[in-house]
């Protein structure tokens, strides 16, 4: 056995109690407030920092960069990036199973504790990284408190899963042995992340990798990748040694397709989009030479979401929770809600109701704290607005349908809601990642039910009703991985509402669920014959 050197910095940590998860910041307190402006201030003064590629502990510079720039100010330089390109592949898959050879047998209790003490350092410092993330992706603080907060569950949460596992037993002991089941780790993987999660989903796919043993190669996304340098350097903080995780933005066409089809990848975890999704899967099938394992792949590709209002649904309730998941973050969410499908009975009184909820809604700086922010780029903003034109001519523009101009240049778009939309239009049926509602007549629930399920996704849905034999027939037909019932669509929290989906959802890996970890594992059955 290879002799295990891990820094002395990893303390011994135990979780304290049982999993709980972090409460969110309430900022209609005054103080909180007051240090929420302050950590935007000291955040502001750190932009335009540049940081280094880390491989193997080594920090390297490239000739090419990336320039992550805030979506409200596209003028200001978040962070400044190395760019890697496919020759950083070998090195970082080298430098990864290298490390791998040692932190295979470092015990569960020892990576639990390096999860632990980084959520102890981020909690410690949670309103900068809210700032952080209101300066690179366009977060309002909600938004922002939201991603740290369960960034922080996930390091929790995983921490105790992996102590579940190393205690893992089988079924029963076969009469005259020992009997063992062991949860052992896969080898190296890519980890790739993306920017409308870059703090709790980048820190949950590779926090879930190296506490069960694995070590990763990440590659954030090329709009986001200020965050994941932060998380790295608290992982380093922590007492993680070189080589476990390896930092490595870049290019998806070159260095994320080199780690990807690289032979000594065991896995690929992956969220983002359908199409890059099922080309990372089917590049991942292909057995390179010298491979010698089928590489697994964990897939999250976001989804068509729907909320059904049924005729005896609590209107105000059924309100709030879709203007909630069709709008926070600016509708930048693979759970978010692109569809509400309502009822013949009150879809006129619905309709009405829902124009004058979203024109009260804000759109501008989200540090100055607007109801919306920018969406993330320009290139998104202009396929945006591309799918409102389709939209106008689907069915009736209900409320905004146009950029917001602002004297900062931000990439706003106001809240849009076309109605009058066939369950079979362009924007009922394809992923717009944006602040765009379209909304959907059906005659009853059966009607209802069928339009929730016509689309290839199957991630999140909701149903607002308080008749129990609909919610329990929803139970049963309602084909997504995350079903939610008299309350919004997003806003899965880690451990209550495990998440992923369907169909071409994903693998529905199950992220902040008890079954996550066996992703990253594979089980070794032991027997001793006992004399």
């Amino acid at each position: 056995m290879a002799t295990v050197e891990v820094s002395t910095v990893i303390l011994p940590r135990t979780p304290r109690g049982a999993f709980s998860n972090e409460p969110f910041t309430d900022f209609s307190r005054h103080e909180n407030v007051h240090a929420m402006r302050g950590a935007l201030v000291r955040v502001g003064d750190l932009l335009g920092h540049e940081y280094p590629l880390i491989i193997g502990g080594e920090r390297i510079r490239t000739r090419g960069k990336i320039e992550s720039r805030n979506p409200a100010r596209p003028a200001q330089i978040v962070g400044i990036h190395q760019k890697a390109g496919a020759e950083h592949a070998d090195p970082a898959v080298d430098a990864a199973l290298r490390a791998f050879e040692k932190w295979r047998f470092v015990p569960a209790e020892t990576r639990a504790a390096l999860l632990l003490h980084a959520a102890e350092i981020i909690r410690g410092r949670k309103l900068d990284f809210c700032a952080w993330l209101t300066y690179e992706v366009g977060k309002n603080w909600a938004e922002a408190d939201a991603d740290v907060g369960e960034t922080i569950d996930f390091l929790e949460f995983y921490a105790r899963e992996a102590l579940r596992l190393a205690r893992a037993t089988p079924p029963i002991q076969y009469p005259g042995e020992r009997d063992e089941l062991l949860y052992i780790p896969l080898g190296v993987g890519a980890v790739i992340s993306p920017w409308n999660f870059p703090f709790a989903i980048m820190a949950g796919m590779t926090s879930a990798a190296i506490v069960a043993g694995d070590t990763v190669v990440l590659k954030p996304s090329s709009e986001s990748p200020t965050i994941a340098a932060l998380f790295v350097e608290v992982l380093e903080e922590a007492g993680m040694p070189p080589g476990v995780v390896n930092f490595c933005p870049g290019s998806g066409a070159t260095f994320g397709n080199a780690i990807v089809e690289h032979p000594r990848t065991r896995f690929v975890a992956f969220t983002g989009s359908k199409e890059v999704g099922l080309g990372i899967h089917q590049q991942a099938a292909k057995v390179q030479p010298g491979q010698v394992w089928i590489k697994r792949t964990i897939l999250e590709m976001g989804g068509k979401d729907s909320i059904i209002v049924a005729a005896d649904a609590d209107c105000d309730a059924a309100l709030d929770g879709v203007v909630a998941s069709a709008f926070g973050f600016s509708g930048q969410k693979c759970s978010a809600c692109s569809r509400v499908i309502v009822e013949d009975a009150i879809y006129s009184e619905f309709v009405e109701r829902l124009r004058a909820r979203v024109e009260s809604l804000t759109v501008g700086d989200p540090a100055k704290n607007s109801s919306l922010g920018p969406v993330v780029s320009e290139a998104a903003m202009r396929t945006i607005l591309d799918y409102i034109e389709t939209g106008k001519r689907e069915g009736r523009l209900l409320a905004g349908g146009s950029a917001v101009e602002t004297h900062e240049k931000g990439y706003y778009i106001a809240p849009t809601v076309i109605a009058d939309v066939a369950p079979t239009a362009r924007i009922a049926q394809e992923e717009i990642f944006g602040p765009v509602l379209a909304v959907i007549r059906a005659r009853d629930l059966d009607h209802a039910l069928a339009i929730a399920n016509n689309t290839e996704f199957g991630l999140t849905g909701a149903v607002y009703s308080t008749d129990r034999m609909s919610l329990d027939r929803a139970r049963r037909e309602f084909h997504v991985g995350n079903l939610y019932f008299n309350r919004k669509c997003t806003g899965a929290m880690v451990g209550a509402h495990p998440f992923g989906g369907f169909n071409m959802s994903g693998t529905d890996s199950k992220a902040g669920g008890p079954d996550y970890l066996y992703l990253f594992t594979q089980a070794k059955s032991v027997a001793e014959k006992l004399r």
